[in-house]
């Protein structure tokens, strides 16, 4: 994944990151980034692995991904332990996030320094996070609670002690469906990437107005992660289904709402500017 970034951050555009559960996801994910030519991450974590252990996530992503060209990572995020984050080593994601952002910085950055360690021993790319992204909601899975906001000169003391390769950050930003817009820092986030200089990566992408998004982008961050959308598309498109015939055939529900996710990932892609980047 730090391939990808590098390259995002040095040509002001994000690469889109997708929350993607079973191969039906990340198949559209690829073939739709594949059609815009554009780079791409496939990211699941702790709220997919109840449907999938690690082992078999990683398996299937690897499969699907063999039909594909374009550039692609496969990313665990918001890993809650060492465990979770060596299981998804051994099954082959090519980057890792273990979220101890809820943690005393010294707890933060010496976890992170061993995810490091474990990580970059077989290429993986490691993905810290300062400051605590929260949701604003009670259904989704990923962040605990209220956000705090990521301070410029522990950011920087973040990535000197840890060595990560990517650093999501807290600016007004949160996970879930929002009741109201964001209000982004700006002004946090400019000092945040004149401080630390490498990719930064914004939490809770789904329903920040654009043009918020297209700043943010041009003040650093190089990834940005879309779960709440795609998960509300696929949720309300079976509603739909089943509430109009309630003994729908699965497969059929399930191919209709894989055709509802493309025009989902490819508004992220354009939106993020990753379009032909690929």
């Amino acid at each position: 994944m730090a391939e990808l970034l590098v390259a995002a951050r040095a040509g002001g555009y994000a690469v889109p990151s997708f929350c993607a559960w079973n191969a039906e996801v990340m198949e559209i994910v690829l073939r739709v980034a594949q059609d815009l030519r554009s780079p791409v991450i496939v990211m699941n974590g702790p709220g997919e692995f109840s449907l999938l252990v690690p082992a078999l996530m990683g398996a299937v992503a690897h499969t699907v991904a063999r039909g594909f060209t374009v550039p692609a990572a496969l990313h665990l995020d918001h890993g809650d332990s060492m465990e979770m984050v060596q299981a998804c080593l051994e099954a082959g994601y090519t980057s890792v996030m273990l979220d101890y952002s809820n943690r005393p910085f010294a707890e933060n950055a010496g976890a992170l320094r061993q995810v490091v360690t474990l990580a970059h021993a077989l290429g993986v790319t490691v993905e810290g996070e300062l400051g605590h992204v929260g949701k604003v909601d009670t259904v989704t899975v990923e962040g605990t609670g209220d956000s705090t906001l990521t301070e410029p000169g522990e950011a920087a003391a973040y990535v000197e002690q840890t060595g990560v390769d990517a650093l999501a950050v807290s600016i007004g930003n949160a996970h879930g469906q929002y009741t109201k817009l964001p209000k982004f820092d700006f002004a946090r986030l400019e000092k945040i990437r004149a401080a630390v200089r490498l990719p930064l990566v914004l939490h809770g992408g789904s329903g920040t107005p654009p043009a918020d998004i297209q700043r943010a982008i041009a003040l650093g961050m190089a990834k940005v992660n879309v779960a709440t959308e795609i998960v509300a598309t696929w949720r309300e498109t079976l509603y739909g289904q089943w509430g109009a015939k309630q003994n729908l055939w699965a497969p059929q529900a399930m191919a209709e709402a894989k055709k509802a996710l493309v025009p989902v990932v490819q508004k992220w892609i354009r939106l993020t500017g990753a379009e032909g980047r690929a």
